[in-house]
């Protein structure tokens, strides 16, 4: 597949074939990965593939009980890892200036980067994904189960595997909405409203095709799709607690020394 078809053509597969993804098409997927732009050249980051079933059990609950964790052949969990950083200057006496925050967000973005590379080259063999966002709502749970040691937090996760669903393409902003030219534009409330007419309609059509999702829509009253983000999907309590359990996570993990 020609690699901006492979782009254009992006969805989220949540129904996956048991089938197995070979080893030598894990390997080029992988390898195309880790050529993904890194800040300084440091690759602070990490891939762990987790294929048996055991795991792929236990991830399915911190993952918000999605699915398609447990079904799809490979769940990939894609980490800020200094760890492998810090002894490599240790074992050559260099002082290890990676205990804090802003290193974190230096392995966080190298993962994503290497995490939606990985995407590409799944989608171009004809392989399904799934970013999975819960993974950083719940580091913690994923980093236990997962084993990582102090240094390693999980960022973000990908279901991989042969797609058994061929959903259509999901809306998505108008490029004029999101691009900024020389300086950065402020758009009035007209622009706001125009940019986000699509959106406004498509998603909200989609939540409520959804049982589930109509019938909590019902019960919290709300009446547009602003208002299912704010007051049913990202709750100001559900952040909070989100927020407590991250930060109290990284530091666990050495990165708020």
């Amino acid at each position: 597949m020609d690699i901006l078809d492979a782009i254009r053509n992006h969805r989220s597969i949540r129904r996956f074939k048991t089938d197995p993804v070979p080893q030598d098409l894990l390997d080029e997927i992988l390898s195309a990965g880790i050529r993904a732009s890194s800040y300084g050249n440091m690759q602070s980051y990490s891939v762990i593939i987790s294929r048996d079933q055991e795991t792929r059990d236990r991830l399915y609950v911190p993952l918000r009980n999605q699915e398609m964790v447990r079904q799809a052949p490979i769940q990939a969990t894609f980490c800020a890892d200094f760890r492998r950083m810090r002894k490599w200057l240790a074992a050559n006496d260099a002082p290890d200036n990676f205990g804090d925050f802003f290193a974190f967000l230096i392995g966080a973005v190298d993962a994503c980067l290497v995490a939606q590379n990985v995407a590409i080259a799944a989608e171009s063999r004809g392989l399904g994904v799934c970013f999975i966002g819960a993974t950083l709502a719940n580091t913690d749970q994923v980093g236990e189960i997962l084993e990582c040691p102090p240094g390693v937090v999980p960022v973000t996760g990908m279901s991989i595997g042969w797609p058994d669903e061929d959903p259509g393409l999901r809306d998505r902003l108008p490029v004029s909405g999101l691009v900024h030219y020389d300086r950065y534009h402020d758009h009035d409330d007209a622009e706001i409203a125009e940019i986000y007419r699509e959106r406004n309609t498509a998603g909200w059509d989609r939540y409520m095709s959804s049982p589930r999702l109509r019938a909590a829509i019902s019960e919290s009253g709300v009446v547009n799709l602003a208002q299912v983000y704010t007051a049913i999907k990202y709750t100001p309590e559900n952040h909070e607690r989100i927020s407590a359990s991250l930060l109290a996570y990284l530091r666990r993990q050495g990165f708020l020394d």
